[in-house]
């Protein structure tokens, strides 16, 4: 098990942005989700989920406006939702505690999982090349998590050599988007996505020795 919780890490410092919000119980053991902000370079802020059990919260103070390190790992889950199953991304807190001073880095993710899905390369109306990949990563109890990830640059192109089944390793930050979903002639509802930008990728042999490595700028 120990190994499976190495194979996806998150690190995360923001602002917590919303309430408690009693979430679901499992084993007798309350789990509660929360919004917080965390910064990107750029000035730009992305909107992550966070969920943690109430064995955890008792000693940590999430009000509106402090600022916290988030410590733990990116969890998939399907919810039936407008009569069809979503995937919901969200991230699992092992850890939580004041954050006295930020750092360079206030988002960081470390994925090692199988592409589940054959990537998807695309440019976008720019110019700009991107690949989708959707990796399987491994979790105890023979469960996985499903988590979208986007490569750009030569990262992009590299995943055009990559197949189903291959193993790779990635490294880069979590990020939410917006987009609007247009429900009827009328209405345009506005939704959050949230995927794994690339910043670097390798490819691992069955023998865990690494066949190819690309490093890009996100």
């Amino acid at each position: 098990m120990d190994n499976l919780m190495l194979n996806n890490k998150i690190y995360l410092e923001g602002t917590v942005v919303s309430k408690l919000s009693f979430s679901h119980e499992m084993y007798g053991e309350g789990f509660y989700t929360f919004d917080m902000e965390v910064m990107r370079l750029s000035d730009t802020k992305d909107m992550l989920n966070i969920t943690v059990s109430e064995r955890i919260i008792t000693d940590v103070d999430l009000t509106i406006g402090n600022d916290i390190i988030v410590e733990g790992q990116l969890r998939s889950y399907n919810k039936f939702v407008d009569g069809a199953n979503k995937l919901i991304l969200t991230v699992f807190a092992r850890n939580i505690e004041p954050c006295l001073e930020k750092s360079k880095n206030p988002n960081e993710i470390f994925l090692d999982g199988y592409i589940c899905k054959e990537p998807v390369y695309r440019t976008t109306p720019f110019g700009r090349e991107i690949s989708d990949v959707l990796l399987a990563v491994n979790r105890a109890y023979n469960k996985s998590d499903y988590i979208p990830t986007i490569a750009w640059g030569r990262n992009s192109r590299f995943c055009q050599t990559l197949s189903v089944g291959d193993n790779i390793r990635v490294w880069g930050r979590l990020q939410s988007r917006e987009y609007q979903k247009k429900v009827s002639d009328t209405e345009v509802i506005r939704k959050v996505a949230y995927e794994v930008s690339i910043s670097k990728m390798e490819r691992v042999n069955k023998d865990n020795t690494i066949i190819d490595e690309e490093i890009g700028v996100v």
